[in-house]
């Protein structure tokens, strides 16, 4: 008890200290930015340089290009080579970004407390896209986008750091098909689906970040090898979760680690795109695991989650309209370590009430657990309320202090893309964000897609070139007129393709 008390205060410290650097930095009365002189290692410079270190380990040897209030970051970005730096002064910028370069960096100046603001203004879809790899992007305010707010499309090696997310549509950090990379000291609000979404990645932390008033707060989705750590969840409907989304490319979700988080009163009613995923995460919810394996939740203080303060369940209660013969539906070999747990489940609803009751309880428990899944484990079952964890065996750890980042000991290889693969890599990259195969993901059905455009892939280009919203259920989708000539037609091939 005392190991776990001393991780948890440990943890808490954690946290205190990072906002008190965060204090510094955003209200500093000068440049908050990193320095530049042409020998310095600006990519290991910051509040997490280990693991910087591993996302890009390479000296500077690039160009500085400054942009001004009344300039335009993408005209620098278009300018810029590889091994850049682009360093954006404050001002409002109403634009979309897009990066398809390696090795560039975008670094906003934060000046008397004045931030760079990227500002959608209710009209633009995205604020930043990147394919590019080596990708950093930092110290930006971003408001009032439809669709995203950072969406990284198959780049690998990325940073995105000290960014200030609020009313960015879907999602506001999405990394989307990418390996190693670091999502550090960022803080979201009111994001209908993820305020931080990891799709289909590996090896990425997501560190010290605060999400609030979304939909979910962290999403690990269909990824492998995810460190989930010191982060404030509150007030989302669903505070962290790690979950197997059914029709996407990439099949599993596993090696996930929840650790020293505080998860605290996700009450918040779900406003997610109705038919989606996410919009049928309860209020309440603290941490959600759906058959996801392999996931151990350590050292978090999860209290005031009016459902239950963690919910375990397989794709056939949880996602009941899934139907992906290539998913595995169970969640495996969950490990639940110390954690401390209080004043959850005052409030819950749907099925845990119907079940609850059922025990002659009307309240909900810390955990609960349904349907399928073996190879569980918890360290000490008589600290928690909980229902279903009749099977659990005992932990054999008792904590994961060896593991300190999930990122690679270096930089992975760049992605590169052949002809043959453009169509694939733009799909997963692109289009699995929202579209999945045989189920509701944010946008329609990737297989009435294909029914509706058979034979024809110019139909399809068409439509993500300039698309007209025909469905009232269903959010309006961006364009992806972005992308070459080359890449839509590859990837309306593919998707006429496609057969799961």
């Amino acid at each position: 008890m005392k190991s776990t008390l001393f991780k948890i205060i440990g943890g808490a410290l954690l946290i205190a200290l990072g906002v008190f650097f965060g204090k510094m930095f955003f209200s500093s009365s000068g440049e908050s930015t990193v320095p530049m002189p042409s020998t310095m290692q600006y990519r290991n410079v910051g509040l997490s340089s280990d693991t910087t270190q591993v996302a890009q380990r390479k000296e500077f040897a690039g160009q500085v290009i400054e942009v001004r209030k009344g300039g335009s970051i993408q005209e620098a970005v278009k300018s810029a080579n590889p091994g850049d730096l682009i360093r954006v002064f404050p001002g409002v910028y109403s634009e979309n970004v897009y990066i398809d370069k390696d090795d560039i960096s975008l670094q906003g100046v934060v000046i008397k407390g004045e931030w760079p603001t990227l500002d959608g203004k209710k009209q633009i879809n995205d604020a930043i896209l990147y394919s590019g790899n080596g990708i950093l992007i930092e110290n930006f305010k971003i408001i009032n986008y439809k669709g995203n707010g950072i969406m990284g499309q198959a780049g690998n090696n990325f940073i995105i750091r000290n960014n200030w997310i609020i009313y960015t549509g879907v999602y506001g950090i999405f990394p989307q098909y990418g390996k190693n990379g670091l999502i550090e000291h960022n803080v979201l609000s009111k994001i209908a689906d993820a305020a931080i979404y990891v799709g289909m990645c590996d090896n990425i932390d997501v560190l010290h970040n605060e999400v609030f008033d979304s939909v979910a707060g962290i999403e690990i989705e269909n990824s492998r090898h995810c460190l989930v750590e010191n982060n404030y969840a509150h007030n989302n409907t669903g505070g962290l979760l790690a979950f197997i989304t059914p029709g996407l490319p990439i099949k599993t979700a596993f090696n996930i680690i929840f650790r020293n988080n505080f998860v605290v009163n996700n009450n918040h009613p779900n406003f997610g795109a109705p038919g989606s995923t996410v919009a049928s995460i309860p209020p309440g919810t603290g941490i959600l695991i759906m058959a996801a394996d392999d996931v151990i939740v350590e050292g978090n203080i999860i209290t005031g989650n009016n459902n239950t303060g963690i919910t375990i369940v397989d794709l056939a209660n949880g996602d009941p309209k899934a139907n992906d013969p290539n998913s595995e539906g169970n969640p495996d070999r969950i490990v639940l370590l110390d954690n401390i747990m209080f004043d959850n489940g005052n409030d819950p609803t749907g099925e845990i009430k119907a079940m609850m009751l059922s025990q002659l309880q009307s309240k909900g428990p810390d955990i609960f657990a349904f349907g399928g899944g073996t190879g569980s484990t918890i360290r000490d079952k008589n600290r928690y309320r909980t229902f279903g964890l009749g099977n659990y065996g005992q932990a054999q750890i008792a904590d994961t202090k060896e593991v300190k980042s999930m990122m690679l000991n270096a930089p992975v290889t760049p992605r590169s893309v052949s002809e043959h693969e453009l169509g694939e890599i733009t799909y997963y990259g692109v289009c699995a964000g929202c579209h999945a195969f045989g189920t509701t993901l944010i946008g329609v059905d990737t297989q009435i897609i294909k029914e509706i455009y058979v034979d024809n892939p110019q139909g399809i280009v068409n439509y993500i070139t300039k698309p007209l919203n025909l469905r009232k259920d269903f959010p309006d989708m961006p364009p992806q007129d972005y992308l070459s000539a080359e890449a839509k037609m590859a990837v309306a091939e593919y998707i006429l393709k496609m057969t799961n």
